[in-house]
């Protein structure tokens, strides 16, 4: 297949769901139920058989011609101002391919799951239309051949995820959900546009990655020299990051995110929105391997973020959103492997956690549809004998988030633990010790990761039901299809990055997108070292999963009761999540509110509408009512003035 074809393709990649979007949204007040569905799955999955047929392609001219690494195709000049000059270009290289690959794959099989998910919804068409728009934005973020296309995508994401949020808009928690989502990812983003900005600058008016790519590895590269200057872009970049991909400090919108159906949560969760940072910063490796400070903080958030997260998970009784917590625990070890100079690692923990945690949100989604609508755990409880299919899938599924031998998630999860022990800045502006303690965070993190997933899995399908109003049952196949699919992936997809050097074809693959910054980073252990940590990993692991069996299945049953009356205080600021919200609330919400009312009341009401805008309008008014007792048609009357007026001159001119 030649070049060309596969650039025509990446159009019909990022716009076929585009299509979809405008169909559904403009014209659903015309189509059917089943035409809005074909539609809405339909373009998704056409983008997925593309970026298949993209994949094989692409091995294929890789095997024919090594010097191979990616294809770019221009639609058209879409900002020319002066210096600037920025094309519509889409950039398919190996990283971009498997983001493409997850987001398309993922994706319509949320889509497929949707069908029945959402089947008596009213709004059932503007959903998929919003779902559609999602898939595109993604997209368009990940084939962006410029930083400024990455932003209109990463914008739309940020935009997409306000309106499927807050999709039961009228629920006024599921409304303020959606705008803390929206305003939050505006805090990150506004430091994303300052790096931008600057690399704006540097550039000369583009900022084409793979031009950037060559400026700063170019021999007499000014950026390369600039280490302060390129620290602080980097760290602008990382704010947003943190927006996006809910790191410390702007993850709590990611929690709130569960007010939208749970099929929305999976696609924000799993394959979309929150990745966005990772793969932003991956993308960017040549760029933050320049900043070796920018590294270390990139991976200190991440490993506290994992053990922060996953300690709060431990505590929460709503399905989805110790889901949740997950999720930002496991962007934590995203970002610890890619602040630590494993971007494939990361990169691979991103492949692999989509398919688990779609898995499990999606299972999340088939039990709250059974137990029509409860999502508290505690009042769930043997589940599994009305929803084999259901908690098979779950089960597989918990199992590779715990980083379980032979389970996807131990692959990737124990790569960049070990990238966190045995990798080093080669600049050695960084205490070597840090990457020790960033690994024994995210240690800790991977034990309660097992403890809390299994008491989410021992309280929904072990046990005797707990509530006597519910009636569940298995889903429909159309629930059921996509979570027996994910759950197969959950298994093997660990399986292209096996720990060796000649196995590992992640790696290899993904290899020319790395290689720029590869010679920045050292690795100070061996494989012998990583067997080791890998077997110190598992057991931390299966620790966690033989704590839960015995806390919630096993002979200690009373004892979670018994902990939480001994330390009801630490329980309870775990439970409501260390008061973060609440402390941000009094911090930044409240104040910033009351300077709003003070501002509209005195300076647009008082002063702006008062004196400029109502007061001229009063004043003109005044002056009309005046002259109108002049000007009132009587002849007689004007000619007195006028004679008055005349005589007045006359005596001034005397």
């Amino acid at each position: 297949m030649a070049k060309g074809q596969i650039a025509t393709l990446l159009y019909l990649i990022v716009f076929s769901p585009l299509a979809g979007a405008v169909v559904n949204g403009l014209f659903s007040r015309y189509l059917s139920r089943r035409f809005v569905s074909a539609v809405g799955v339909g373009t998704p999955f056409v983008s997925f058989a593309a970026a298949l047929y993209c994949l094989i392609a692409f091995l294929n001219l890789r095997a024919s011609e090594p010097e191979f690494t990616a294809i770019s195709t221009t639609l058209f000049s879409w900002i020319s101002a002066g210096p600037i000059s920025v094309d519509f270009s889409l950039y398919l290289d190996p990283l971009s391919l498997v983001m493409t690959l997850v987001v398309t794959g993922i994706g319509s099989l949320i889509h497929l799951y949707s069908v029945g998910y959402m089947h008596g919804d009213p709004s059932y068409a503007r959903y998929f239309s919003h779902l559609n728009l999602f898939m595109f934005s993604m997209l368009l973020l990940v084939l962006g051949q410029s930083l400024l296309l990455l932003f209109v995508g990463w914008e739309g994401v940020g935009l997409c995820s306000y309106l499927l949020i807050g999709f039961w808009f009228s629920d006024m928690e599921k409304a303020i959900a959606g705008k803390k989502a929206f305003i939050v990812n505006r805090i990150g983003d506004f430091g994303f546009l300052l790096g931008l900005f600057v690399l704006l600058f540097w550039m000369g008016g583009t900022v084409d990655i793979p031009s950037l790519r060559d400026a700063v590895l170019s021999p007499d590269s000014r950026i390369a020299a600039m280490t302060g200057a390129v620290t602080v872009v980097t760290l602008c970049l990382f704010v947003g990051a943190t927006g996006k991909s809910a790191q410390i400090p702007l993850y709590v919108w990611l929690p709130d995110a569960m007010a939208g159906p749970t099929p929305v949560s999976a696609l924000i969760h799993a394959a979309t929105m929150v990745t966005a940072g990772v793969y932003m910063i991956a993308r960017l490796n040549f760029l933050f391997a320049l900043a070796p400070v920018t590294m270390a903080i990139v991976a200190g958030v991440g490993a506290v973020t994992a053990l922060f997260a996953a300690s709060i998970g431990l505590a929460q009784n709503d399905i989805k959103k110790v889901l949740a917590y997950s999720t930002v625990s496991q962007l934590g070890y995203m970002f610890l492997g890619v602040g630590m100079g494993a971007f494939a690692a990361g990169i691979f923990h991103l492949m692999t956690h989509a398919f688990f945690k779609a898995c499990l949100f999606l299972g999340a989604g088939s039990v709250i549809h059974a137990m029509g609508g409860e999502q508290d755990i505690q009042k769930m409880g043997g589940l599994g004998k009305k929803m084999p299919i259901t908690r098979a899938t779950f089960l597989i599924s918990c199992l590779a988030i715990a980083g379980v031998p032979l389970f996807s998630g131990f692959f990737s999860k124990d790569e960049i633990l070990y990238g966190a022990f045995a990798l080093r800045h080669a600049s050695g502006a960084v205490a070597p010790w840090l990457g020790k303690a960033y690994f024994a965070l995210g240690l800790a993190g991977a034990f309660m990761t097992a403890a809390y997933m299994f008491r989410l899995y021992f309280l929904t399908f072990s046990g005797e039901l707990r509530s006597h109003e519910a009636h569940p049952h298995e889903s429909p196949a159309t629930m059921t299809i996509p979570l027996i699919v994910l759950a197969f992936g959950a298994v093997v997809a660990g399986y292209v990055g096996l720990p060796s050097e000649r196995l590992n074809l992640f790696h290899h693959f993904l290899e020319p997108v790395f290689s720029a910054s590869a010679d920045r980073i050292v690795d100070t252990g061996n494989h012998s070292l990583e067997f080791a940590l890998m077997g110190l990993s598992s057991f931390v692991a299966l620790a966690g999963i033989a704590l839960a069996w015995l806390l919630y299945r096993g002979p200690w049953q009373e004892e979670p009761d018994r902990i939480v009356r001994a330390v009801p205080g630490l329980y309870r600021t775990i439970f409501n999540k260390y008061y973060v919200d609440e402390l941000y609330a009094a911090l930044f919400v409240r104040p910033l509110q009351s300077l709003s009312r003070f501002l509209f009341r005195f300076v647009d009401v008082g002063l702006v509408d008062g004196l400029f805008v109502n007061g001229s309008a009063r004043s003109v008014r005044g002056s009309g009512l005046l002259l109108r007792l002049l000007v009132n048609g009587d002849v007689q009357a004007y000619a007195a003035a006028l004679l008055v007026g005349l005589a007045v001159f006359l005596l001034w001119m005397d």
